[in-house]
């Protein structure tokens, strides 16, 4: 886990995975049921290995984000991408 975490870039990405570890920790000492936790270390070791292959990339993911918050607080139109979400996979190495 400190591994995971150690390689998160963002700020918001290791708030995600603090909160995240904490949530899923509390439902597995309630179920006792290791399958969320797995599931959650699998999810935050691809979003760490992204962070690691693209620390620039992961932050851009945010700036953008809060932009399209502010556009669409302010009711204008989102721009849109210049790629597909299968091109976008495609050049992170995840086949679609």
């Amino acid at each position: 886990m400190r591994a995971i975490r150690a390689a998160l870039v963002t700020d918001e990405d290791r708030a995600g995975f603090d909160d995240g570890l904490r949530q899923v920790l509390s439902e597995v000492r309630g179920s006792l049921d290791l399958s969320g936790l797995q599931e959650f270390v699998h999810t935050w070791w691809l979003i760490a290995c992204d962070s690691v292959r693209d620390p620039g990339g992961r932050a851009e993911v945010y700036r953008r984000a809060a932009h399209a918050q502010q556009l669409a607080a302010a009711g204008r139109p989102l721009p849109a991408g210049e790629k597909t979400w299968r091109q976008l996979l495609a050049e992170r190495g995840v086949a679609g």
